[in-house]
């Protein structure tokens, strides 16, 4: 009767919309959230129904086609007034074309790249890839550098960088399947923290997001990051 018992608890039990950790990689920490795509709502904000910028997590949770918020993260880097830098698009409506040119910063650190996202799938590309394929995104934002490029490290990341920041980024799978997003917990290199895609999560394709107002929001770790007003965001929601 107990295992009869535990096994209706098992089925009655709700699956997890994202799966969030704690790892030690390399000698550092990170905080790793895995989705779904294909079963997931898994979608961008920037603004709302009334134009006006939504810029925090605590915003998206109270938008009214929002129930329940399980997983939110900081998706792409931003003008001083919160306007996106490269290419974005949200529900079908571009709002910033694609820069497919280098430029100063991070995001101009060539090869950048593109998160894509559909009902069912997600895709990091690389920007001039996603310009010769044009797929139809749903969602999408544009951020850079490239942290994995087809299973290769971006070519311009020192191994012995004396740069460090809190960074986040995310990772897709080739199939587009699995989105897997990660923060730092302390500060980081660009190598390490690309090193943390290619190697220990090994996923072709991963894009970095930003490296200063990195955040997080985790329902299932309690996790709830503030500092700075955002722009573009990525979030699991019900």
């Amino acid at each position: 009767m107990r295992g009869l018992i535990a096994l209706l608890l098992v089925w009655a039990a709700p699956a997890a919309a994202v799966t969030c950790e704690d790892i030690e990689y390399g000698g550092n920490s990170y905080t790793l959230c895995t989705v779904d795509s294909a079963s997931e709502n898994l979608r961008l904000f920037y603004k709302d129904a009334d134009d006006a910028v939504i810029g925090s997590f605590s915003a998206i949770a109270a938008l009214p086609d929002v129930t329940q918020l399980d997983f939110a993260m900081n998706a792409g880097m931003y003008h001083d007034d919160r306007r996106p830098v490269g290419h974005y698009v949200e529900n079908g409506v571009e709002v910033m074309r694609v820069i497919p040119n280098a430029g100063p910063g991070n995001f101009g650190l060539l090869p950048n790249g593109v998160f894509c996202i559909n009902d069912g799938n997600a895709q990091v590309y690389e920007t001039l890839q996603y310009l010769d394929k044009a797929p139809v995104c749903r969602d999408a934002s544009q951020s850079g550098p490239m942290l994995v490029i087809d299973g290769a490290l971006h070519p311009r990341f020192l191994i012995d960088s004396t740069s460090r920041f809190i960074r986040n980024g995310v990772g897709t799978s080739a199939d587009g399947g699995t989105v897997v997003f990660a923060i730092s917990n302390n500060s980081v290199t660009f190598h390490e923290f690309g090193s943390l895609f290619r190697d220990y999560l090994r996923l072709p394709n991963a894009l970095y997001f930003d490296g200063k107002v990195s955040r997080l929001y985790s329902r299932e770790l309690g996790r709830s990051d503030f500092g700075f007003q955002l722009g573009p965001m990525v979030a699991v929601t019900n």
